[in-house]
């Protein structure tokens, strides 16, 4: 990457400061574009979704996995959850979704219960020998008691596919009767549930598998406590990338972490942050971090910056600490600060291999929190920081009640915050089709089928406020 006239201003730069210049392109296609991470992960596209408790769990592992990202786990989590949730998501079908299953003795009060948690929308229902006998969808209930039982109001005998039936001749099928999905049977078992969209995204997206064709998930976990024992647990489990988060990654402690952790296990993946310079970039690689985690404040819930004066603007971060690692041989991680597409391809530019994304999929179907609605009737989770209140009191569960109160004095981060579902983009997968969209269109406009010649090939340059919001659409007439 370059600036426009190589004139690199002498201060530092967010994404919004930043825009990119079209260049002569031979690229005649956005698909045209393989978005394979160069950091040898086994993603397929260059997202990771942030350990944070209230975004990542196994229904977001397990759904962006099928896409080709990777979900990393909380260390706040107990470990049995997560050893669980690390075989629940590799027990995971790469292709066909997860149904949400219910028998037709039960209400809909439970279905609805239930039906936000996917973004399929609708509820199997099954008998005894798990076959499929009927699909319940929100708009069944309508006129219903919520203690009314399913098989009087869900749609019988529902279409179903064989498992293996070309995908293609599942989406001309729906379409063609108006269905948005159907179960998956093996005989007539139910193995999965297909829909249109998602027949669709198959063929447009690489699942991220381990050698045993099974779906990637990561986990995290912090510098204090039984941290080699923890390690060596979830590396048992099955973990495909292991994640030291500190708030403060640039300190002795962390790297002797780091250094603890690579001895455990010279193959798995080792991620470690967050720094915002070349020197904490270079001494964590040194310590033997494959990817370095880079961003320090510009998170939707973080408080830093406005705490403590601490950080970095994003965009010059990922930029210098890309340089660092590149010249090691590694790579980093840039984490914080995306709200648009055009963040995610700006950051890979500065050459970034792969961005880390949070609160913009807090507000989604398969972030973990419950779905509830407000005043207005409209969808939301709340979501919050883990350097928060809220956060730390969960972390420090184990501690006495006096360490607990000491610690909760010091938090920088939102408690509580409403993430609202987009409606036209309420589930994970939308947004990702929303991001890769976008990233994918940049690539041509610098003339790249890779991210490595998107990052050469690259030009940027600076722009005023008033640049950034002439680039803003217009949704409503001025």
């Amino acid at each position: 990457m370059r600036f426009i006239d190589d004139q690199k201003p002498p201060y530092d730069l967010t994404y919004n400061d930043i825009f990119m210049v079209p260049g002569r392109s031979e690229v005649g296609s956005r698909l045209d574009v393989d978005l394979t991470p160069v950091d040898r992960l086994g993603t397929t596209i260059p997202v990771v979704v942030s350990n944070m408790t209230a975004v990542s769990g196994k229904r977001m592992a397990e759904t962006v996995a099928r896409r080709g990202a990777i979900a990393v786990l909380p260390q706040d989590i107990p470990l049995d959850i997560v050893e669980s949730n690390i075989a629940f998501v590799k027990s995971r079908h790469p292709i066909y979704e997860t149904p949400i299953t219910l028998r037709p003795g039960d209400t809909i009060q439970e279905a609805l219960n239930l039906i936000h948690k996917r973004a399929h929308g609708a509820v199997i229902v099954v008998n005894e020998q798990q076959e499929p006998v009927g699909v319940f969808t929100e708009n069944d209930a309508a006129g219903f008691d919520r203690f009314t039982q399913l098989h009087r109001v869900m749609s019988p005998e529902p279409v179903s596919f064989e498992d293996g039936t070309p995908l293609e001749a599942i989406f001309e099928s729906l379409a063609s009767k108006r269905l948005s999905c159907a179960p998956v049977v093996r005989g007539r078992r139910l193995i999965g549930v297909v829909t249109r969209k998602g027949a669709l995204r198959s063929t447009l997206y690489k699942p991220a598998l381990d050698a045993k064709g099974h779906l990637l998930i990561g986990t995290a976990i912090g510098i204090n406590g039984d941290v080699k024992g923890k390690a060596e647990a979830l590396l048992r489990a099955g973990t495909d990338l292991l994640v030291i988060d500190v708030a403060h990654g640039h300190q002795r402690k962390m790297l002797e972490v780091v250094e603890t952790i690579r001895g455990l296990s010279p193959t798995v993946p080792l991620m470690a942050g967050n720094v915002v310079t070349r020197e904490g970039t270079r001494d964590l690689i040194s310590a033997g971090a494959d990817l370095v985690k880079v961003g320090v404040g510009p998170g939707a819930m973080c408080t830093t910056r406005m705490m403590t004066g601490v950080g970095r603007p994003q965009f010059s971060a990922v930029l210098d600490c890309a340089e660092a690692a590149r010249k090691l041989g590694r790579y980093i991680c840039a984490d914080g600060g995306i709200r648009h597409p055009r963040d995610v391809a700006l950051a890979l530019a500065a050459g970034a291999a792969n961005v880390m994304i949070g609160s913009w999929f807090a507000g989604t179907y398969e972030s973990p929190a419950d779905t509830q609605r407000d005043s207005d009737g409209r969808l939301y989770k709340e979501n919050f920081g883990m350097a928060s209140q809220r956060a730390v009191k969960a972390r420090t569960r184990t501690e006495s009640l006096f360490e607990r109160a000491r610690k909760e004095l010091f938090e920088e981060g939102i408690s509580t915050s409403r993430m609202y579902l987009d409606p036209d983009r309420p589930g994970v997968e939308d947004i990702l089709d929303h991001i890769i969209a976008g990233v994918r269109s940049a690539c041509t406009y610098a003339g790249a089928r890779t991210l490595e010649e998107f990052h050469h090939n690259a030009v940027v340059g600076v722009q005023s406020q008033a640049g950034y919001e002439e680039g803003r659409p217009v949704r409503t007439s001025w």
